[in-house]
């Protein structure tokens, strides 16, 4: 049997792009820091190496100060006030060195908020370049992604979920995540490997 056939769906082609969620320094030490992040470096690189032409990045974006966000995030931010950019280190926000060197070819969308559909201009630049099929790879799998991939699946996209490359700071709601993607969304979503990718992406 032909690897790409453990797809269910079939074989990933030039309509798809990698969307990698926010693989940075803020994520990777300090008080946000999602433990699995190193661990799962390696296969996102793998993806993103391959295909860095197909790879869009993600980065997370606090604000300056609270103040300048409304409703929750605000309040958010209040309780987080050590992590907007007037109070953190140099670099904070930046991709995970061994992805930035990826960028360009690959590109970079930065969004204030979890989703990056909020961000005007990424579901109509991929539109404009045939994009109908996402991997989606990156941080937090109950958060940041989460929000990623249910947003992709509203808009119609074929999503693929690396299971190896994927990290959270909370084993419990990863392993649910990847059970509701499995047992809720089998049509829209596939949760395979990362070596499965490869071989299937043409």
């Amino acid at each position: 049997m032909p690897p790409h056939d453990r797809l269910k769906h079939g074989p990933l082609t030039e309509s798809c792009v990698h969307l990698c969620i926010d693989m940075q320094n803020i994520f990777a030490e300090g008080p946000w820091e999602t433990p699995w992040m190193k661990r799962v470096l390696p296969m996102v690189e793998r993806l993103a190496t391959a295909f860095p032409e197909r790879t869009v990045f993600t980065r997370f974006i606090p604000p300056e100060r609270p103040e300048q966000r409304s409703g929750t995030w605000r309040r958010y931010f209040e309780n987080w006030s050590q992590m907007t950019l007037d109070r953190l280190p140099p670099g904070a926000t930046e991709l995970l060195a061994p992805l930035a060197r990826l960028v360009p070819p690959a590109e970079m969308l930065d969004k204030p908020v979890y989703s990056p559909w909020t961000t005007p201009g990424l579901h109509e630049r991929l539109q404009a370049r045939g994009i109908d099929t996402l991997v989606i790879s990156g941080a937090e799998t109950d958060v940041c992604v989460l929000a990623t991939v249910l947003g992709a699946v509203d808009l119609g996209y074929r999503v693929v979920i690396p299971t190896d490359a994927l990290c959270s700071s909370s084993d419990r709601t990863h392993d649910a995540l990847l059970t509701l993607y499995s047992e809720r969304f089998g049509q829209q979503i596939e949760a395979v490997t990362t070596e499965q990718i490869l071989q299937a992406w043409r």
